[in-house]
């Protein structure tokens, strides 16, 4: 039986880490703390290539491929696209086995996605090929863990949805509960790494699903503003929201609706590099 005194300060111990960050999976020994993004810091989304960040940034999102920002004050968050292939992949500085997605699992059949040239789902069907998907997955993980990232994201986590509205619909072989039970995997094994997860858009999953089920801790939406879907992430994830918008209006009303009290981005759609004449960045 334990002593009263190890009970009090493993209950001390919880009590501190879970204030600092979010306490991921069973208390004791076994659990890992994971520190989640600060809320309502300036954020900035550098997937187009890494650059200087500007003035006041202390959140910055990048490919897994690239290098973490992690000097004191910044937080690092590494973007990973898990449920389709990345075109650009191919092209990293230095040929990598973690961007060659094994080709059972890549979806050809289908064409690649309507709104992204070059990008393909990803099967996740079945258990086993979830299970072989996210092993895939779990090597670009280790690397954003190596480099000193402190979250992951997940991209494409509504593929399911992908060919909705074209000739397509109806064709992918999984659906929602596929991509959450994936989503899963992908979760707890970036949570074992200590890193925070952040949900990639998907409002339609709530807040049992996003946070109970799966266990993200934040969120990374593309224009909620846009789209009018601020409230729901609002009402999943509180105010740990980190929101991309692509056009003035979107930017202008998702400020109005949560920019007071969350990270609202204005990039280009793009995401191009400074000097460029279309980049675009602003914060509210």
């Amino acid at each position: 039986m334990a002593s009263p005194h190890r009970t009090h300060v493993v209950a001390a111990l919880v009590a501190l880490a879970t204030a600092a960050g979010a306490l991921v999976g069973p208390t004791g020994a076994a659990a890992t703390v994971v520190t989640p993004p600060p809320v309502d810091a300036a954020a900035d989304y550098q997937l187009g290539g890494d650059y200087t960040l500007p003035a006041g940034v202390t959140v910055v999102t990048r490919d897994w491929f690239s290098g973490s920002d992690a000097r004191s004050g910044v937080y690092s968050i590494c973007y990973v696209n898990a449920f389709q292939t990345q075109a650009d992949e191919s092209g990293v500085t230095r040929p990598d086995e973690a961007s060659q997605w094994p080709r059972s699992l890549v979806l050809r059949s289908l064409g690649d996605d309507p709104n992204w040239p070059g990008e393909y789902l990803i099967d996740i069907s079945t258990a086993r090929r979830r299970t072989r998907a996210a092993e895939h997955v779990e090597q670009m993980v280790e690397r954003c863990a190596d480099k000193g990232f402190e979250a992951v994201e997940f991209d494409n986590l509504d593929s399911w949805t992908r060919f909705d509205g074209t000739s397509r619909e109806g064709d992918i072989p999984f659906g929602k509960t596929d991509a959450i039970a994936y989503a899963t995997l992908l979760t707890d094994h970036a949570h074992s790494l200590g890193l925070a997860v952040g949900q990639k858009n998907t409002p339609q999953f709530g807040r049992r699903v996003s946070r109970s089920v799966v266990g993200f801790d934040f969120v990374v939406a593309e224009q909620c503003g846009q789209y009018r879907e601020c409230g729901a992430y609002v009402a999943a994830f509180g105010n740990r929201i980190i929101d991309i918008e692509y056009s003035d209006a979107g930017f202008s009303r998702a400020c109005s609706a949560i920019g007071a009290t969350t990270s609202v981005i204005r990039r280009d759609v793009n995401l191009r590099l400074p000097g460029h004449s279309r980049y675009r960045f602003d914060t509210c």
